[in-house]
């Protein structure tokens, strides 16, 4: 049985290879892709006769370049402005919406943005009647500060 195991070693090594790819599918960062190659690396040294040692040597090898070399230019090629994307509530600064529920000068009301409503205040010294276009100025928390829009 060890026999076995110890000559198809490499069958090992590309179940390791598939499974860490898709690990990767879940992460995203670039980082369980790098034991993937590694593993197919030590699978190809399988193959060729190389004994256990020298396909843990590849596999650590490997792994360790795509680390430090490879792992850096795939995520600033292909992450590319990642830092700087606003995402959530953020994302609402300067949108337009249509206020479904008037916006009271001293309370809430309800401003609707691309199907979703959101419970808004404004800083106006006047309500915000329903119908009117309205541009999101201010966050805080899920509650969005609006002006109205002049047309």
């Amino acid at each position: 049985m060890i026999d076995y195991f110890t000559q198809h070693l490499w069958q090992l090594w590309a179940v390791v290879a598939v499974v860490c790819l898709i690990l990767e599918l879940t992460a995203g960062d670039f980082f369980i892709i790098c034991f993937s190659i590694g593993a197919v690396f030590a699978a190809v040294t399988a193959l060729i006769g190389g004994n256990v040692y020298w396909q843990l040597a590849m596999f650590a090898l490997f792994t360790l370049v795509c680390l430090f070399w490879v792992r850096p230019f795939a995520k600033r090629y292909l992450h590319r402005g990642e830092d700087t994307r606003v995402s959530n509530a953020d994302a609402l600064m300067g949108r337009q919406g249509r206020v479904v529920e008037t916006v009271a000068h001293d309370g809430f009301g309800r401003v609707q943005i691309d199907g979703d409503v959101w419970k808004a205040v404004t800083n106006e010294p006047q309500d915000i009647p329903e119908g009117a276009n309205v541009r999101v100025v201010g966050r805080e928390s899920t509650i969005i500060t609006v002006e109205t829009i002049n047309q």
